[in-house]
């Protein structure tokens, strides 16, 4: 992970908001980059100086954002052809398909909000939304509220805490 974080540090440094986004993207819709760590540093090098506060705050709100509507289009175009396809492999038959769709209805447009604070869970609320026809209006609504605020609170935790902990010549 030290070594992640140099590499994110360096990369931050010299590319700035639009590493981040695309970092942030790419993470969003599935590769193992460490979000949180990401948006953490980016929030520790504002704190520093190192970075713009605005545009930062806004490439990190617009790459979470662009990364979870990736993943709803995703499964918006592939999610019913997969669950048909591969669905029974993993016995996920249309009697537990119609049982995901009606607790989604219900409750599970608030996993889009929450679903950015458990790492994998992130990578897939976008992709069930789309697979599940969730509306796009109401998908974005929950969607993007959790883009917010999880960029904030990862960001907010990097430029209050982290000039506490990492040592200046970091």
């Amino acid at each position: 992970m030290h070594e992640f974080v140099q590499m994110a540090v360096g990369w931050l440094l010299e590319y700035g908001g639009p590493i981040l986004f695309l970092m942030l993207v790419l993470g969003i819709v599935g590769l193992p980059i460490p979000d949180e760590t990401l948006l953490t540093l980016s929030g520790w090098l504002i704190a520093k100086g190192q970075l713009n506060p605005i545009s930062t705050v806004l490439f990190a709100i617009v790459g979470s954002i662009c990364g979870i509507t990736i993943s709803y289009w995703l499964g918006r175009n592939t999610g019913t052809w997969l669950l048909k396809k591969y669905g029974p492999k993993f016995k996920f038959t249309e009697k537990r398909v119609q049982h995901v769709h009606r607790w989604y209805e219900r409750i599970g447009k608030w996993s889009l909000v929450v679903g950015y604070f458990v790492p994998l869970v992130r990578h897939l609320t976008g992709y069930v939304a789309g697979s599940l026809q969730l509306t796009f209006k109401e998908f974005a609504i929950f969607a993007y509220a959790g883009a917010l605020i999880w960029s904030l609170l990862f960001l907010g935790l990097g430029y209050f805490l982290l000039v506490e902990i990492l040592p200046p010549c970091f």
